[in-house]
């Protein structure tokens, strides 16, 4: 029987006539919130074609939606897919809305000022380059979550797709207006010098310009195009570029570097003195101003985050419960609107933001205009806020490679290997284990509420390793590595992304 041109096939020569007849589209690519794929190896452009008939399909049957708002960040291969993706959805009768190039959090922006809960940005977040993938909406402020994802991809899988001839409409002033509404405060109570950096990507093209009408002094770096990111991948949680803000934010004596991910919805930050402060003790920062004024109401925590935020004083003073959750926007954007939480936290970067000061969706932008305002409010420099805290030693994000069909049983083994060592009364960094959070992956913490984590990554073939001290760097360093000792013993590691200097 002859194959037709839309059905799936899990393996398709790069490079051939095949390529551009039939259809490629691997199961590894659906993922806990997001599909991504290594472009050419995993996924080709009919593919993108299939997954916006499905998503079309998704809108009208799940979704209740007719309409479906659409735009691509900056690499050299989006905007080609994102044109493969709005044909498949003009196939299956839905009316597409075109931002065209934008950050992720312009995207979802536009499905509120459009009222269109259906929404897809073609991206690969903060992946390297050769990845591409989709963030997919269900409602405002919404993005798919495992069981949805399920749901997606029997649609993908089934090949019953809705039919019609949908219409198309670009859609031009949604960063005029995205602008306006992360302005609506109005400017700084101070102006700040602020060395923004964007790894040549999406970012660049409109985050200078809101931070200027903001009040700032903007000193810009990488913020020109480069859609091979020659220098480093655009990555907050990437140490290489952090340290080149740090650099360029000491020589031009700057009040704070800021970073911003591939697709901006995620930052990083040093301060005045070029120092890198990881983003969730930045979010405990930010908390400690906003929640006095709106005293009650929850802060979302993800389980890579600082324990500080349990016994802060000035959260306690304000009554602000503190809720520790799965990492991932998905996870996040979802219990901050469960709780009705004031804002939620992420180490990687990725802030949830809630009304009055959001939409409870993670955006860059939003993000930094709120913490510069902080910054200006507070009158003090970032490096004496930060001093103000408690002293922690953290450990940078750590990925090593673990394949996609082994990293969730490698996590659970050494999940039940803690528990067996919280019973023996094994020690580790000197103290006992007093707790095993096992929301996500295993996070298991000492008598002296210093702690490990070990979780695989829900975007890509890895897993992701983290740890804080409350007591020394030392204890740190012992911590990671008999978790790294545990991962090296199951024989199904491989190279890490980062890891820690040597002692």
């Amino acid at each position: 029987m002859k194959k037709m041109r839309w059905q799936i096939e899990k393996q398709v020569p790069f490079n051939s006539y095949d390529y551009f007849q039939k259809t490629l589209i691997t199961s590894n690519g659906f993922r806990e919130y997001d599909v991504r794929w290594l472009i050419g190896k995993e996924i080709n452009p009919n593919g993108f074609t299939v997954m916006g008939k499905s998503y079309g399909t998704y809108a009208q049957r799940v979704l209740g939606e007719k309409r479906v708002v659409v735009g691509h960040d900056f690499r050299k291969y989006s905007q080609d897919l994102c044109n493969a993706f709005i044909l498949g959805l003009l196939s299956s009768g839905v009316d597409v809305l075109d931002i065209g190039l934008a950050v992720s959090p312009m995207l979802y922006f536009a499905q509120h000022l459009l009222d269109c809960k259906a929404g897809c940005m073609i991206t690969a977040s903060h992946n390297e380059n050769g990845w591409t993938g989709i963030k997919i909406g269900k409602g405002l402020s919404a993005t798919l979550e495992p069981d949805d994802i399920l749901a997606f991809r029997k649609i993908v899988e089934s090949g019953d797709y809705c039919t019609g001839a949908g219409t198309y409409q670009s859609v031009e002033n949604v960063y005029e207006e995205y602008t306006k509404d992360a302005l609506q405060e109005g400017p700084l109570a101070k102006p700040l010098k602020v060395v923004l950096a964007a790894g040549n990507g999406t970012a660049g093209r409109f985050v200078p310009d809101v931070l200027r009408k903001l009040g700032c002094e903007v000193v810009e770096l990488d913020c020109t195009p480069d859609w091979d990111f020659k220098r480093y991948n655009p990555n907050p949680e990437d140490v290489a570029f952090l340290h080149n803000i740090s650099e360029v934010t000491k020589a031009n004596k700057a009040d704070v570097g800021i970073g911003i991910d591939g697709d901006g919805d995620r930052i990083g930050v040093v301060d005045d003195q070029g120092h890198e402060i990881f983003s969730d003790i930045l979010g405990l920062l930010l908390a400690r101003w906003v929640c006095p004024k709106n005293p009650g109401r929850p802060v979302v925590i993800d389980v890579k985050s600082t324990g500080l935020f349990f016994d802060d004083p000035i959260l306690k003073a304000s009554n602000t419960p503190i809720v520790i959750w799965k990492t991932g926007h998905s996870y996040i954007k979802a219990k901050v609107a469960e709780v009705n939480a004031l804002a939620g936290f992420e180490k990687s970067g990725h802030w949830f933001l809630n009304s009055p000061i959001g939409r409870g969706y993670d955006d860059a932008v939003t993000s930094t205009v709120q913490f510069l305002r902080m910054l200006a409010a507070s009158g003090k420099p970032l490096s004496q806020l930060h001093a103000e805290l408690p002293k922690t030693w953290n450990s940078p994000t750590m990925g090593p490679y673990c394949a996609d069909d082994a990293k969730y049983q490698v996590v659970d083994a050494i999940a039940a290997q803690y528990a067996q060592d919280k019973a023996n009364g094994v020690r580790i960094g000197g103290e006992l284990i007093k707790d095993i959070v096992t929301v996500n992956g295993v996070r298991f913490q000492l008598e002296d509420d210093s702690w490990g984590l070990l979780r695989a990554s829900s975007n890509k073939p890895s897993l992701v390793l983290v740890a804080e001290s409350r007591k020394s760097r030392d204890q740190m360093y012992d911590i990671v590595e008999h978790i790294q000792a545990r991962l090296a013993a199951t024989g199904k590691i491989g190279e890490y992304d980062q890891v820690l200097p040597p002692r």
